[in-house]
């Protein structure tokens, strides 16, 4: 089966073709130009430089967030407008889990200093702007600790209460914050997962074969919190001087 997958929950944000669980191509963006102006350019070379068209991909994957209001929003339209001509599948995965399933990817990361047997907690951070943080936990696999999005000190001082200390911390939010995580723990190691698209992309074809195929307008953002548009709507905020509303 061939998918192709795109991640714009990051500045960055990449695309991956892959088939049958393996990845074919991986394109990382350019985080200094927005998702509007690379998209769907970047999908297209990328198919076009393995001699591959839109109407050759058999799934279509996206990141359905948290992460940037409006590169998610772009990344999912974009997605949905590809499959539906296509009359192709299009499935959303969470960029917590793909982060947490490209650390996983990483043998040496997950094992390095580990002992047989010991339960391992990957705690994801993503920058959520604002001195907040989408936060989630895993262990040993398993989502523990759903998302949300609060302060990195408040996160650690419920998890120091819960007695959870996890050994690894994944995510542009966790290398942001890395100083308060040291403070909270000296031994945890912080590292920064590699581009996304490829976890995306097995995320969901694993998805498509454990709940079949699922309807590209069925896809629906994960936002974790509310936009800055609607807080300043509802009067929770002002808006930030000299930035857009997301």
């Amino acid at each position: 089966m061939l998918v192709l997958a795109l991640d714009t929950t990051t500045r960055q944000g990449s695309v991956a073709l892959a088939r049958d669980g393996g990845t074919l191509a991986l394109y990382a963006g350019d985080a200094a130009v927005t998702h509007g102006v690379r998209l769907p350019g970047d999908l297209v070379r990328l198919l076009d430089a393995h001699g591959l068209r839109i109407a050759d991909v058999e799934l279509f994957a996206v990141a359905a967030g948290p992460g940037s209001f409006t590169g998610m929003r772009i990344g999912i339209a974009t997605m949905q407008g590809l499959a539906l001509a296509n009359r192709k599948s299009l499935v959303g995965i969470s960029a917590l889990d793909a982060i947490h399933d490209a650390v996983r990817s990483q043998p040496l990361a997950l094992s390095s200093g580990a002992a047989v047997g010991t339960v391992i907690e990957v705690a994801v951070w993503m920058d959520a702007q604002r001195g907040q943080v989408f936060s989630a936990l895993y262990r040993n696999g398993a989502l523990v600790d759903p998302a949300l999005a609060d302060k990195p000190a408040d996160i650690l001082g419920r998890w120091a209460h819960q007695k959870i200390r996890p050994g690894l911390y994944a995510g542009d939010g966790a290398v942001l914050y890395q100083s308060l995580i040291r403070d909270a723990d000296s031994e945890a190691r912080i590292i920064e997962p590699p581009a996304l698209a490829p976890s995306i992309a097995a995320l969901a074809e694993a998805a498509l074969r454990e709940r079949g195929a699922s309807t590209p307008d069925a896809i629906r953002p994960i936002y974790v919190r509310r936009s800055d548009a609607e807080l300043v709507r509802d009067g929770k905020t002002a808006p930030r001087v000299g930035t857009a509303l997301e």
